[in-house]
């Protein structure tokens, strides 16, 4: 394993971008084996030329308007202001073809894979969402996609699997591990490694080796750069005061972040899964829990025990049970620009049951993470919260009917 370094360093001149060597701060790089460095090279090379391409981003924002239908909604929830006396306003990332905000980082990702010559393309899921994003891309431009989703997370999300088949995707359980995001993830590489000439791997979170982070946070941008000007034309405000999302690997996040990042006015806030309680030794709060090591591919922070052993993390929501988290995050978290606050798996079912009652939404589990920590804050009556409604709960109906009768276990 080497990590892999430019001749150049600069320092950071705004949190939006890592520097030459891919870091924010001291979280980031490109840590991969001696087999990749060529594909990641490749990438790392073109891969701004192509996002800056006038051609690229015209085709990029034709198919997230008419293929995926942006924009999604910036949606004033009343009641749910009513609630918590602040002005909440959810961006209806739910509303996305495929149901999630991974559509606009796959779209992307898939233009750039095909500038690339690659044929055969890649992906890690948990929660499936990203697989579902993949697998439609990939069907969308006639390639040919294999979806790695761990064995728990593949019964749990059953229906993402079938919609994962029925759009042409292979999708290929990994046993290993604790069958979720991190081993499907770890299947990938593998993957990635054997078949580095004609794969492109398209990693669904801010997470894994640079230019990963960095060109993933910029397709997801579109969601923070609507954020700004759908507040301003229905409030007269150019900024929230709040922005709150879930986070995982972060892509979510990032996305919702991206355009506020160097605006102090704006407080960021990331909502982790504590499983079933912080200190329970079933949790997902990578954050609270964690520190700096190296995972798939970059530095950050991770859950891991003395000797730098992965410490197996829990949620019941397949998107948020990772032991990492992205580097750029890490950044913010450290550096105080982000604070975060876990939510356990009954404060989110609660924010799940909330939501659909007092305003007709159904949200992914992911996304109740982020409703769950609301009470927290500290938002007043005159500001303004947008809430990051990452994705929507179709995925999750049969989780959240047999709670009761599941809450208790841990895989």
């Amino acid at each position: 394993m080497s990590e892999v370094k430019t001749s150049i360093e600069t320092d950071l001149v705004s949190l939006k971008h890592p520097d030459e060597r891919g870091y924010y701060g001291e979280f980031g790089g490109a840590y991969i084996p001696e087999m990749l460095f060529a594909n990641v090279e490749q990438l790392r090379l073109i891969y701004q030329e192509v996002i800056d391409d006038p051609a690229f981003q015209a085709e990029y924002k034709s198919l997230l308007r008419d293929f995926v239908g942006r924009p999604s909604p910036l949606y004033l929830a009343k009641r749910l202001s009513e609630i918590y006396c602040t002005n909440i306003w959810l961006k209806r990332e739910d509303l996305n073809h495929t149901g999630a905000h991974k559509i606009n980082n796959t779209v992307g990702q898939i233009l750039i894979a095909k500038r690339l010559g690659k044929k055969r393309i890649i992906a890690e899921t948990g929660a499936g969402q990203h697989g579902v994003a993949t697998a439609t891309v990939c069907a969308l431009m006639g390639l040919e996609c294999f979806v790695y989703m761990g064995a728990v997370d593949i019964e749990r999300q059953a229906p993402n699997v079938a919609r994962m088949n029925m759009l042409g995707a292979t999708v290929i359980p990994a046993e290993s591990g604790s069958k979720t995001l991190k081993d499907a993830t770890n299947e990938a590489i593998r993957d990635w490694i054997n078949n580095a000439e004609t794969t492109h791997y398209i990693i669904g979170s801010a997470i894994g080796p640079h230019p990963y982070p960095d060109m993933v946070t910029q397709l997801q941008a579109i969601v923070s750069e609507e954020i700004a000007y759908q507040l301003t034309a229905q409030t007269g405000k150019e900024y929230p005061d709040y922005v709150v999302a879930c986070v995982g690997g972060g892509s979510n996040a990032a996305g919702a972040f991206y355009h506020f990042l160097d605006d102090k006015r704006v407080k960021l806030i990331l909502a982790e899964a504590a499983g079933k309680g912080i200190d329970s030794g079933h949790s997902a709060a990578t954050s609270i829990l964690g520190s700096k090591g190296i995972i798939h591919g970059c530095m950050t922070l991770l859950m891991q025990d003395p000797d730098g052993q992965i410490i197996e993390p829990y949620s019941l929501s397949a998107g948020l049970d990772y032991p990492g988290i992205g580097p750029l995050h890490a950044h913010l978290i450290t550096t105080g620009r982000a604070k975060v606050y876990a939510a356990t798996d009954d404060e989110a079912m609660q924010a799940v049951f909330e939501l659909s009652k007092v305003e007709g939404i159904i949200p992914a589990l992911e996304t109740a993470h982020a409703l769950a920590i609301l009470s927290r804050i500290g938002a007043g009556k005159d500001d303004h919260v947008v809430v990051s409604l990452s994705g929507r709960g179709d995925k999750d109906l049969n989780t959240y009917m047999n709670y009761e009768n599941i809450k208790d276990q841990v895989h």
